[in-house]
């Protein structure tokens, strides 16, 4: 698989960082609230969170509400991190913030951690 990744583990980032994100807005996360963040339909989301939770990324409550693990909060702010940057990166640079939003969410997944970091290092004027 090397570094540019399948299309389902784009999903599984995808849904961590979602998680993330939404654990800093909401006192619980819950499925109906990933579905609405990402307009998804619910049934889909549960499939997610299951396959997450077999994966050692999500625990689920009794009630319903979803935390991420130490390997699912690793992930997602990885995720989170690179998605951030190159999204503000690409609106510094003059790209429409719309458009660069979505191009960090399609470049954050294929970028290699070589390359991730080369850009990261230029921006934050810090050498390897």
């Amino acid at each position: 698989m090397g570094y540019i990744k399948h299309k389902s583990e784009e999903s599984v980032e995808d849904y961590l960082e979602t998680i993330l994100v939404l654990s800093r807005r909401l006192a619980d996360v819950r499925s109906i609230d990933i579905a609405n963040e990402l307009n998804y339909s619910k049934p889909s989301v549960s499939v997610a969170m299951k396959n997450l939770k077999n994966r050692g990324y999500i625990v689920i409550s009794d009630e319903g509400y979803i935390h991420l693990t130490g390997d699912g909060l690793a992930l997602a702010s990885a995720t989170y991190e690179r998605h951030t940057l190159i999204s503000q990166w690409l609106i510094e640079l003059g790209v429409d913030p719309e458009i660069a939003t979505a191009d960090a969410c399609r470049i954050e997944h294929d970028i290699s951690p070589e390359s991730f970091q080369a850009i990261k290092n230029y921006i934050l004027g810090t050498k390897k």
